[in-house]
């Protein structure tokens, strides 16, 4: 007979059982969660889409400065030469 366990005793089995296992288990582990786990799917979340068309309104009307491709990769490259990232 299977009985359960209390959720933090299942975390503490659970993070043992991660630490120990092999590449070929937590693959195993991995692949089942998955398969569990329905993908997301950001547009259907109806507060993610509302959030993105406030911020692509706020760049369009200028409101929003915004940054361009060139900006963010010389920001980027800049933080790589000094170690940042």
């Amino acid at each position: 007979m299977i009985h359960k366990l209390h959720p933090d005793v299942l975390r503490v089995e659970l993070r043992y059982y991660i630490d120990n296992a092999s590449d070929e288990e937590l693959n195993d582990v991995y692949t089942f969660i998955d398969s569990k786990t329905p993908p997301y799917e950001w547009w259907n979340d109806e507060e993610m889409v509302a959030e993105l068309e406030r911020r692509s309104a706020d760049l369009r009307s200028g409101k929003v400065k915004g940054v361009s491709l060139e900006e963010s990769k010389a920001y980027l490259l800049s933080r790589l030469k000094r170690n940042e990232l």
